[in-house]
């Protein structure tokens, strides 16, 4: 994603957080603020770095909701854009496509792939509830539970074969569990992810060391300091498939602020660890959603 597509992406979505705050306030109605999470780092609704069951916008039963999202994580090798769009129906099902560039800037050079070589990375996901609820089930520790898949397609097929990686495209699935545990002022999420992806795809999936899925476990704990404001944890565990450049797991410390059900921002400080042979990879995330 070029800097001019992120400023349009970004001025999309305040231009539609202008148009719903004309629209009149929505507080009232459908979910609590922040119980149906913020963007991923891949589209799909939930923390930064972990998916949810949760599916997007502040849609009831009854309704439609939708957001766009822009996100920037700034390492201190690299730097990751993502922009993308996702839709919520009757709270049941969430259609999300988000497009990712993971810029190498000075780094491209000291690699062999040239100053400010950047991978881009386009994702579809669908996402199913099947059970539960994570709000309004508060008499129930049965949790809400969805079902997801991710089709995920790098724009690097010869990188990502040089560097051992098999292919350029893949699918990953998962199942997550989300609850929100309202006396407590806790949200809590698990999920397991079946992939084969490298660094989320960046680098392609499966590699001369693994081509296998394996399940890799994704967990978020959250304390809502108040109705706006979201704080706590994330870890993501993380396959290790390419020989010579391993992959660490991520983790992350954030805070979620809601100003309204139409908008809200995310900054987290992330440790993502290794990345194609650089340690100590740990900086700012920041993202801001805008919708309904």
């Amino acid at each position: 994603m070029t800097g001019k597509t992120q400023a349009v992406l970004l001025a999309l979505t305040l231009a539609m957080t202008a148009t719903l705050a004309q629209a009149g306030d929505r507080e009232t109605s459908g979910k609590l603020l922040l119980t149906g999470g913020v963007t991923s780092l891949e589209g799909a609704g939930g923390g930064g770095l972990a998916t949810w069951a949760t599916v997007t916008g502040y849609e009831t039963v009854d309704e439609v909701g939708a957001n766009a999202h822009a996100t920037l994580v700034q390492l201190p090798d690299y730097q990751f854009r993502a922009g993308g769009v996702a839709v919520g129906f009757r709270d049941r099902v969430e259609i999300s496509y988000t497009r990712q560039s993971f810029d190498t800037g000075d780094t491209g050079s000291k690699l062999g792939l040239g100053q400010g070589f950047t991978f881009n990375q386009g994702i579809v996901g669908v996402k199913v509830r099947v059970l539960g609820d994570a709000v309004y089930a508060q008499d129930s520790w049965v949790p809400q539970v969805a079902l997801g898949v991710q089709w995920k397609k790098n724009d690097k097929d010869a990188v990502i074969t040089a560097i051992g990686g098999k292919d350029d495209s893949g699918v990953d699935y998962y199942v997550a569990a989300t609850k929100v545990l309202l006396n407590q002022s806790l949200v809590l999420d698990g999920t397991l992810r079946a992939t084969k992806a490298n660094q989320t795809g960046l680098l392609g999936f499966g590699g001369n060391k693994n081509d296998d899925y394996e399940l890799q476990f994704e967990g978020s704990a959250g304390y809502l300091v108040s109705k706006r404001l979201l704080i706590g944890a994330e870890y993501r565990s993380k396959p290790d498939n390419l020989a010579g450049l391993k992959e660490d797991d991520w983790v992350d410390i954030f805070a979620a602020y809601a100003f309204s059900k139409n908008l809200s921002v995310t900054a987290a400080y992330a440790d993502l660890g290794t990345i194609a042979t650089f340690k100590d990879q740990r900086g700012l995330y920041l993202s801001i959603q805008a919708g309904f």
